[in-house]
């Protein structure tokens, strides 16, 4: 959670020095990723956090302070950017950002279950590769036995 709030800030530090001395928010593009990215990566961890098991066995609270303070810090932080990209940015920017970052999340998400489905694959693949072998050792250790039996070796 440490890694994804400093992530976040160091970005929109940069964002926000970018538009005071360019007056630009488009000079700012790349900050501005990396801080949606940790904006992301900060609400998946919170919501893996709180649907854990671990914490629902152990009756543990993960609705922690410090965590909820962070989450409405970025919200602040986010706030600040849409009104930097309203102000020094073209008309319907924010629109436009808004749009492209809900497509790049389905991005992500289709991308991850492409991984997961590949992994899938491969793992029925080399199943069934060692299904082969078990079956074709089975098969050679009777054809030695039957030899050996008959005399044949």
């Amino acid at each position: 959670m440490l890694a994804e709030i400093a992530a976040a800030n160091a970005a929109f530090a940069i964002i926000k020095n970018a538009v005071q001395n360019t007056g630009d928010i488009t000079k700012a593009g790349k900050a501005i990723g990396e801080f949606v990215f940790a904006k992301d990566a900060l609400a998946k961890n919170g919501n893996r956090k709180k649907n854990s098991i671990w914490n629902k066995l152990a009756s543990k609270n993960t609705h922690d302070l410090e965590e909820f303070m962070a989450l409405e810090e970025i919200k602040q932080k986010e706030e600040s950017l849409r009104e930097m990209m309203q102000l020094y940015g073209r008309g319907g920017l924010w629109n436009d950002y808004v749009k492209f970052c809900a497509e790049a999340r389905k991005n992500r998400e289709y991308q991850k279950k492409e991984r997961e489905m590949a992994m899938e694959q491969l793992k029925e693949g080399i199943l069934a590769g060692i299904l082969v072998l078990i079956i074709l050792g089975t098969i050679s250790g009777f054809g030695y036995l039957l030899m050996v039996r008959q005399g044949l070796l």
